[in-house]
């Protein structure tokens, strides 16, 4: 009979032990903090999924290597303080975001976790960072802010259809560090430039009606939520009026925008989850310089030109990387 309950006891002891390792195992894994300006259907319009996938392939396997917790503000941006706020209090190891919305917030809740911004089109202007090469603090990431982009997509539009003049900036900020580099752009390019301001998606087809009377012809877009979430109907709505259009947001051309250029955004995304690796392996993100994009994308849509009675000139067919037919 002693020897069955010890028997007992031991296997008890065994199986508890086991289990404190489990647990112990379970703890250590690190937990990566996902503060999301947009939606869960569609979080960073595709570049979180890049991100996650990026992180599989590093070894991050979400419930065995790596755990997540989500906020989604679902586009109501005043949501992402709190959003932030309660983040900080599960003590994550890292907290990834996005925007310049997502990446001020963060840095607004919390100045010891690190943080990672997947792409925000001005980590240095915004105040988040204090340089690109020494970010400082405990902020690194991706910027997009490229002001030399802005005359070579007003460039492609006049070289896509020569008789465009007048340009509207569908555009969701008309802050001066967007306005300025765009206005010496449409000057270089000798095209005029009507600005119209797009704040919900109930804006976009009064700012179309106003454009139209301002007699533009053609559509320079912003690639800012909600301008960037709806390319659908901005492209449809283009077309519509027969303008010929032109941004960087991921699946304008797709959705059926005649030229999307710019930054590979999802790559972005993906490169990002790159410097979350390296925090998690002990460096820290003032010493890990912000980086700029390193991939651009032209991409041309056959059948919007078709729609809106424009040939894409030979020249300019030949350049692009992505043609949709």
């Amino acid at each position: 009979m002693s020897r069955r309950i010890f028997g007992f006891v031991f296997a008890a002891a065994i199986l508890a032990f086991v289990q404190l390792a489990e647990a112990q195992q379970l703890a250590r894994i690190p937990t990566i903090a996902i503060l999301e300006p947009g939606s869960a259907s569609a979080p960073g319009l595709g570049g979180v999924d890049a991100f996650r996938q990026r992180l599989r392939e590093l070894g991050y396997i979400e419930g065995q290597t790596v755990r997540f917790q989500y906020r989604y503000a679902d586009y109501k941006l005043d949501r992402l303080s709190s959003l932030a706020a309660e983040l900080v209090q599960l003590k994550p190891d890292v907290i990834f975001t996005h925007a310049d919305s997502g990446a001020l917030a963060a840095k607004r809740a919390t100045t010891t976790i690190p943080i990672v911004v997947g792409v925000a089109p001005d980590l240095v202007g915004d105040g988040i960072v204090a340089s690109l090469a020494r970010p400082g603090g405990n902020v690194t990431g991706m910027t997009l802010l490229h002001p030399e982009l802005d005359q070579k997509r007003l460039e492609m539009l006049k070289e896509t259809a020569p008789k465009t003049t007048r340009v509207a900036f569908l555009a969701v900020s008309t802050s001066s560090r967007y306005l300025q580099p765009l206005e010496s752009a449409a000057r270089a390019v000798k095209v005029q430039l009507q600005v119209a301001e797009v704040h919900d998606p109930g804006d976009i087809e009064s700012a179309f009606a106003m454009i139209i009377k301002g007699g533009v012809n053609a559509v320079l877009v912003q690639d800012i939520p909600p301008l960037a979430r709806y390319p659908d109907q901005v492209a449809s709505l283009a077309v519509k009026h027969r303008l010929p259009s032109i941004s960087q947001s991921p699946r304008f051309a797709e959705a059926g925008g005649l030229l999307q250029y710019g930054a590979d955004v999802l790559e972005m995304f993906r490169r990002s989850a790159t410097l979350v690796d390296k925090i998690l392996k002990g460096a820290k993100p003032a010493d890990l310089p912000v980086e700029q994009p390193m991939k651009f994308e032209f991409v041309i849509n056959l059948k919007a030109a078709k729609q809106i009675g424009l040939t894409i000139p030979p020249n300019v067919l030949a350049r692009a990387d992505k043609v949709i037919k």
